[in-house]
């Protein structure tokens, strides 16, 4: 089963919104619970769209500035890039549907 690895650096970061068609970054911590709810549901989008989608988590204790660079104020916090543009973020837990439309829309 494919999961959503963690983005190491905002280097890596920007390399991937820059080269990526369609990007789906959720944004996360350790000490999060809802982040803990939603992270099945990431994993979950991993796989469904591995061949249409590039899709990620991004630990904010560790990247800071790629969250003040969005304003992200709350997690989870998923962002959909498409073609290095920021297309949409959904904040907190949503049903599995909800992301998948999200995604949807941007293929």
């Amino acid at each position: 089963m494919a999961t959503a690895t963690f983005i190491p650096n905002e280097t890596e970061f920007d390399t991937l919104v820059k080269n990526e068609t369609v990007l789906v970054v959720d944004c996360t911590a350790t000490w999060c619970g809802p982040c803990k709810l939603i992270s099945p549901l990431i994993d979950k989008l991993a796989e469904e769209y591995s061949d249409r989608a590039k899709v990620f988590k991004l630990d904010l204790d560790e990247n800071r500035d790629v969250a003040k660079r969005f304003g992200i104020k709350s997690i989870p916090a998923v962002m959909f890039f498409k073609q290095g543009e920021l297309m949409e973020t959904l904040v907190g837990v949503k049903p599995y549907e909800e992301f998948t439309g999200a995604i949807e829309k941007y293929l």
